[in-house]
């Protein structure tokens, strides 16, 4: 089988699922495992952001999705070359990758019958179960059967371990800084599973924006900087050249030293096996008691 990936996190997964020889094809933004990075990407971005604030690259996504364009091509014709039986895409989100519908017209320039498996995951079990859809479409149901079991332990070890702690701090999982946005999907329920509380996102619902005011009112207690496409080194740098507004310093979080950055593109935005990990650095965060830190300061730090 000629597998194409057009997600980071789909390309994660069939390398975890041992078919990283079937893979011919992914984006230009898969960098995991570092080997996928020497396959031929069949995407790029429209949109050149390098030397953009966090505003400017907002702006630029928000007026060409509103205006009905895409933010990423695709190359037909290496799509057409590398003649992939099953391509893995999403129409969860228009900024997180080529539009599903791209994708359907491509495929339809393919001669003969192609799968495309379009995976929609917006809670940690959802996140598992893509991984059994592949395995499934792949003929590895006893691999992803497997994965997902190690998987699933793990989620309910961080689970049982925080069920009865007398102390959840008032948690908010910034994913992007201007403007802010509000994690969402499966980050409020490892919030909640790392024995935290998030009285800003919901569970289930995607990522949306607020306002400063609107963060002081709910005065969290700890601050998760994770933004969206972002390893933590970058993330670092972002917050340097970030002019934080009057009501950043009045937080608890901010006075009380318990901000952290974390490597949000490995570990919280995509939804791949390694939101695992993610749930655990959580849990490291907000009961180091309870979790002995484990995961190395490439993975998170405080500010």
């Amino acid at each position: 089988m000629r597998i194409c990936s057009l997600l980071p996190s789909s390309t994660e997964i069939v390398y975890a699922l041992g078919l990283g020889d079937s893979l011919v094809g992914i984006t230009h933004e898969c960098d995991y495992p570092p080997k996928a990075t020497k396959l031929p990407a069949v995407t790029h971005s429209l949109i050149n952001h390098a030397g953009s604030t966090s505003r400017e690259i907002h702006n630029h996504i928000t007026s060409a999705v509103h205006g009905g364009s895409s933010i990423y091509g695709m190359n037909q014709a290496l799509l057409k070359k590398l003649n992939p039986d099953l391509i893995l895409t999403q129409e969860l989100c228009e900024v997180c990758a080529v539009s599903y519908g791209e994708v359907r017209k491509a495929a339809r320039l393919l001669p003969g019958d192609r799968k495309i498996l379009s995976l929609e995951p917006t809670s940690l079990r959802a996140i598992l179960e893509t991984i059994e859809t592949v395995g499934e479409a792949t003929g590895t149901q006893a691999r992803a059967k497997k994965l997902v079991a190690d998987l699933q332990a793990r989620i309910d070890k961080v689970a049982s371990a925080t069920k009865n702690v007398t102390r959840r701090p008032k948690v908010f999982a910034l994913e992007w800084l201007d403007p802010p946005f509000i994690g969402g999907h499966w980050v409020p329920e490892m919030i909640r599973l790392a024995g935290g509380f998030d009285g800003m996102g919901k569970e289930g619902r995607h990522s949306v924006t607020t306002t400063w005011k609107e963060i002081a009112d709910y005065n969290p207690e700890v601050v998760v900087l994770m933004p969206c496409g972002y390893h933590l080194g970058e993330s670092l740098a972002e917050v340097k050249k970030y002019t934080w507004p009057p009501e950043w310093k009045g937080l608890k979080a901010v006075r009380n030293g318990q901000v952290y950055a974390v490597d949000g593109s490995s570990y919280y935005n995509r939804p791949g096996p390694r939101v695992v990990d993610g749930l655990e650095i959580l849990a490291e965060i907000l009961h180091p008691e309870l979790f002995p830190r484990k995961h190395t300061k490439d993975d998170w730090g405080k500010l």
